[in-house]
């Protein structure tokens, strides 16, 4: 039981550390302007060489969980940045981690957390979902059609009863989809 605490400890103390290095990364983007313009962002991104698809990682993964940067344009930022190919994986991993972390901890710390990120009235909108049967459906299709609010989606989905098992596989199969139209058509304007 002790061995118990001491892992869910360290996980609160990780998870809190974590919170903090994002919120000051997205603090010192925002001083410097690098979420103004995908241009802005593009260069800043290929500053870091041959860490940089790491650091997009990180970026695409902070985009889902504090969603102050606009998904599509950091999606397009990684095909721009690394290509067609390299950008859509770069963007899948991303966003995909950034998704199971946004679901942990809206599981974790409930609405008022969730609360504190988004409108009260989206966010209300959206938990009327979860009480119908059709919550899975309806998740699912927002996170496969792009334009969709799919990060509030994932805090929603962490406030309703879907397990993780389930959660993952709806975005590991549905995020591919919204990444390839905005591949696609972004490339094209």
């Amino acid at each position: 039981m002790q061995q118990k605490n001491k892992v869910k400890t360290i996980f609160h103390m990780v998870t809190i550390i974590m919170t903090i290095l994002i919120i000051l990364f997205i603090l010192y983007g925002l001083k410097l302007g690098i979420f103004k313009e995908k241009e802005i962002l593009v260069s800043y991104i290929q500053k870091f060489g041959v860490i940089a698809p790491i650091f997009f990682l990180f970026l695409q993964m902070v985009q889902v969980v504090f969603p102050v940067i606009p998904g599509g344009a950091s999606c397009l930022a990684g095909v721009l940045a690394f290509g067609p190919i390299f950008g859509f994986i770069y963007n899948y991993i991303g966003l995909v981690l950034g998704s199971v972390v946004a679901f942990l901890l809206s599981r974790r710390y409930g609405l008022p957390f969730v609360k504190k990120l988004f409108k009260e009235e989206t966010i209300e909108k959206y938990l009327a979902y979860i009480k119908t049967k059709r919550f899975h459906q309806i998740f699912f299709l927002g996170i496969l059609l792009p334009g969709l609010p799919d990060d509030l989606l994932c805090y929603v989905a962490g406030l309703s009863n879907m397990s993780l098992k389930k959660f993952f596989l709806y975005i590991v199969v549905g995020k591919p989809f919204t990444l390839i139209f905005y591949s696609i058509f972004m490339e094209l304007f």
